[in-house]
């Protein structure tokens, strides 16, 4: 295997070395389950990084949302440079599942935009973990969503070497059976061209192309190409002379094992059209009849269809009921139980995880009785929690505020560590009157941002964090928002503005609580701090408050009319953890200082990647000009051309978030092919 090398300028706290040495032999004596307790700002990170080194297995790091899993991936690439470390989330920039409301009788079809970049990531992750074993994946918990068999995935691949006898014509049909598409008018990721002899091809999980040069019914030359000039690449890299080309997309069939498949869903389906028709449900009976029948027909010529893994248990082998193969399934495949799982932010993750399959069944329960989809629709789904739970090697939760289940699962076996590396103590807590609580906050934002420094502000709802940040910013303060609707690249841009002081506040809802790494923030103010629920619980709000525990004169503002039982239990935790603070620094005579920490470079660098220039770069949109333009007088060719440009201006509109202008492009797109 090949080895783990951490690479730091830090090393580890006498604090951070108890828990390192803890959690290993925790590991190595076989406990399934640990806690890591450490407080916010004391290095769980980093610790977590040790033990990887310390163990030298292949490890998988659950987190609860995107923006944390991309500042996690972000740190333990830095901790690993040698290493695999990959990336896996959910790839939709916007996404519509397919659903049925049967009070209204509205079928809505599954709509979605899928982020090229993070797809990238995601199937870089996957080839990774089937080639080679020093493996790092920081997922979110779609991770445990059907992704298609691993075996599958593994075999269906291309081994491209020079000399190799093979002609043009067989080569595309392999890069067609792979998922890649044609894009002679289009180089993007997933696709490739034909130039004569000439045979380029664009891995959906890399940033380099791969160019084949034909002659006499074989392979001459193999070299990577640059995806934007098409030059070769300078340097050793250019000669590989041969490379192991991995599918496009997770889930693909086999059409060799086809037949068998079909003859099994059209069994089934004769059976769902009886059941139908015996309860005198025709319009149902038509329904499924008709959607069954067009799917099969579009996988037999092209081998996909949208909506094809509703169709996975058949291909897959599976039973009825029988788990669906996840990310999981790709580690157990080469690693056995020999690897890791770190859940981040535990307290939040787990309940993620365990609702998960029921929302999922809900909404396939409708499609499948109207007669939209067969009952094998039911096995295309999340892990149940048991699952999920029988598919892991054992686990170790990191939290500030790990739940009671967590705690007796470990059985004891819980690892604190409440010393920050910079001597910094939890920040003190301030209760301030509801009524002015706007107006007071002004203030104390500009009071910071003299000092440069910034400030976090916590609302309980989207709208109000909107509003307050448009208002705030007719006070002269720079301010932005971050909530769940902000595309998940984009998050990530706007924290790291932040840190770089083009903005010196930033309003949010619950976005702004688990382990955002922002040291230059020096006050949180929680707005409506007595209003109970789940923004407002104990965990939440020590949570919360924790956001200021980087930053030397870190305080917390909480704007409360009533002392409610969660304020209570929170102010009596971290008082707790601040008394015992305050001792060890001065036990050890340590002068607390503000954390400091470089902006790392952006998860996706858009600069880096000329091409999405090129994509987006219109100086006047396509879409603009069509009303002007003579449609009836193109050819088929310049239609191909249009519908090009079109898509790519859908995808822009996307990521824009303007989805009202991304299914007008949409729209006009399927016009113009049919």
């Amino acid at each position: 295997m090949a080895e783990f090398k951490l690479k730091s300028q830090y090393k580890p706290t006498l604090d951070q070395k108890r828990a390192i040495a803890k959690l290993t032999h925790g590991i190595k004596d076989k406990i399934d389950y640990q806690v890591l307790l450490g407080v916010t700002g004391s290095g769980k990170t980093f610790t977590v990084a040790n033990v990887i080194q310390n163990l030298q297995r292949p490890a998988l790091i659950i987190s609860h949302n995107k923006t944390l899993a991309a500042q996690l991936y972000q740190e333990f690439r830095d901790y690993f440079p040698e290493n695999a470390v990959s990336y896996f989330v959910s790839y939709y920039d916007y996404y519509q599942p397919e659903a049925y409301i049967p009070s209204t009788d509205t079928y809505i079809e599954k709509d979605a935009g899928i982020n090229d970049l993070i797809d990238k990531l995601r199937l870089a992750a996957t080839t990774n973990l089937l080639t080679r074993n020093d493996n790092i994946v920081v997922a979110s918990v779609s991770c445990i969503y059907n992704i298609g068999s691993p075996k599958e995935y593994g075999h269906f691949v291309f081994e491209i070497s020079e000399g190799v006898k093979i002609s043009r014509k067989q080569i595309i049909d392999r890069l067609i059976e792979l998922q890649y598409e044609r894009g002679d008018f289009g180089f993007h990721r997933g696709t490739f061209r034909v130039r004569g002899n000439t045979i380029d091809i664009y891995p959906a999980y890399q940033d380099e192309g791969i160019r084949l040069e034909l002659g006499n019914e074989k392979i001459k030359r193999v070299r990577t190409i640059d995806t934007v000039t098409g030059s070769e690449v300078n340097g050793q890299m250019s000669k590989v002379k041969s490379y192991i080309l991995y599918p496009a997309k997770h889930y693909i069939t086999d059409p060799s094992k086809n037949k068998p498949v079909f003859k099994e869903i059209r069994k089934d389906l004769v059976e769902r059209i009886k059941y139908f028709k015996d309860k005198k449900k025709e319009l149902e009976a038509e329904r499924i009849k008709q959607k069954v029948t067009y799917d099969l027909e579009m996988i037999e010529e092209a081998g996909y269809v949208k909506g094809i893994e509703n169709y996975s248990r058949y291909f897959d082998g599976r039973a009825p009921g029988e788990p669906p193969y996840t990310l999981l399934e790709y580690f157990n495949e080469p690693y056995g139980r020999d690897w890791l799982t770190f859940i981040d932010e535990s307290h939040i993750a787990f309940p993620q995880i365990r609702g998960m399959f029921a929302g999922d069944l809900s909404r396939k329960k409708t499609l499948i009785d109207y007669g939209f989809r067969l009952p094998a629709a039911y096995d295309n789904r999340p892990l149940t929690f048991d699952e999920f739970m029988r598919r892991i090697p054992g686990f170790i939760a990191t939290s500030a505020t790990p739940s009671d289940w967590e705690i007796s699962m470990a059985k004891g076996n819980v690892v604190e560590q409440l010393l920050r590396p910079t001597g910094i103590s939890d920040p003190e807590v301030e209760i301030r009157p509801v009524k002015e609580q706007v107006k007071d906050v002004i203030k104390e934002i500009k009071k910071r941002a003299k000092k440069k420094q910034r400030t976090l502000v916590t609302t309980l709802t989207k709208k109000t964090a909107e509003d307050l940040a448009q208002y705030l910013k007719e006070q002269d303060i720079k301010v932005h928002y971050l909530h769940s609707d902000i595309a998940t690249l984009e998050r990530t841009d706007i924290l790291d503005d932040l840190r770089k002081g083009k903005f010196d506040c930033l309003v949010g809802v619950n976005l702004l609580r688990e382990g955002l790494d922002l040291p230059e923030v020096s006050l949180v103010a929680i707005l409506d701090a007595d209003k109970e629920g789940f923004l407002r619980s104990k965990v939440s709000l020590i949570q919360t408050m924790g956001r200021a525990s980087r930053h030397v004169e870190g305080e917390v503002l909480l704007y409360a009319d009533n002392i409610t039982g969660s304020i209570k239990r929170a102010l009596k935790e971290v008082e707790r953890r601040r008394m015992y603070q305050v001792k060890m620094n001065k036990k050890f005579g340590i002068k607390p200082t503000s954390i400091k920490k470089p902006i790392r470079e952006k998860l996706v660098e858009e600069e880096k990647d000329a091409r999405y220039g090129q994509i987006f770069g219109f100086k006047e949109p396509t879409f603009a000009t069509l009303p002007t333009l003579e449609l009836d007088g193109l050819t088929p060719m310049d239609r191909r051309k249009l519908v090009t440009k079109l898509r790519r201006e859908m995808h822009l509109a996307a990521q824009d978030l303007n989805f009202e202008l991304a299914a007008e492009i949409r729209d006009k797109i399927n016009e113009l092919k049919t």
